[in-house]
C-alpha cells in the first residue's frame, strides 16, 4: 500500500510534467513572431464572434465552421501583423476582432477600429510598400485565402464587408500607380 506523503508526490510530480510539457507545447505552437513583437495565440469564443461586426451575418453553424478554419492571435499595440513587402505579401485575410489598427502606405496612415470600413486586410488588396500595424492592445484573426474562398463558395454573409473594405483600401492605395499594384 501506497502511503499518502509518497501518493501525494507522485502526483503533484505528474502534475508538474504535465505543466511543463503544457507551457514548451505553447512555446512551440502558440506564438507567432510579428516583427520583434510577439503575437499570442487566443481562443475564439462563438459567442463572442456571434457580435463581432464582420460575423454578425453568419448563423451558429457558419461561426462553428469560421472557428475551425481560422486562426485567433492576441497582439500588443505596435505589433505589425502584416508587411506588403514583395517577400512576405501574403493573400491571406486579417479580421480586426477587438482593438484598433492602422494601414501605413507612403508614410501616411490609415486608422480602423473594429466596427469601420478597414475593419478586415489582404496584402493582395494593397499596392506598394504597406504595413498593418496595430495601435492598441488588440485581437485579430487570420483566415488563409483558400479557407476565405471556401466560406465565400458556402454563402457566408462576407461580401457587404468585403466590398465595403475594397473601396476603403481603393481610396488608401489609389495614389500608386496601377502598374504598381
Amino acid at each position: 500500500m501506497i502511503s499518502v506523503t509518497r501518493a501525494g508526490r507522485i502526483v503533484r510530480g505528474a502534475w508538474l510534467g504535465f505543466l511543463m510539457l503544457t507551457a514548451a507545447c505553447g512555446q512551440q505552437q502558440g506564438y507567432a513572431q510579428q516583427e520583434g513583437k510577439t503575437m499570442k495565440a487566443s481562443t475564439t469564443y462563438l459567442y463572442l464572434l456571434r457580435k463581432t461586426p464582420f460575423f454578425t451575418g453568419l448563423d451558429t453553424e457558419q461561426l462553428r465552421w469560421t472557428i475551425g478554419h481560422s486562426r485567433e492571435w492576441e497582439a500588443q499595440a505596435g505589433t505589425v501583423v502584416a508587411d506588403c513587402s514583395a517577400a512576405d505579401k501574403s493573400d491571406d485575410f486579417w479580421i480586426l476582432l477587438d482593438g484598433r489598427w492602422q494601414v501605413e502606405h507612403d508614410e501616411h496612415t490609415y486608422p480602423a477600429g473594429h466596427a469601420d470600413a478597414g475593419k478586415w486586410f489582404s496584402a493582395a488588396e494593397a499596392s506598394g510598400n504597406c504595413r498593418l500595424v496595430t495601435t492598441e492592445h488588440s485581437y485579430v484573426m487570420k483566415i488563409i485565402h483558400a479557407d476565405m474562398n471556401d466560406m465565400l463558395s458556402r454563402g457566408f454573409a462576407f461580401e457587404p464587408h468585403l466590398r465595403q473594405g475594397r473601396g476603403y483600401y481603393a481610396k488608401v492605395f489609389a495614389a500608386v500607380p496601377a502598374g504598381e499594384r
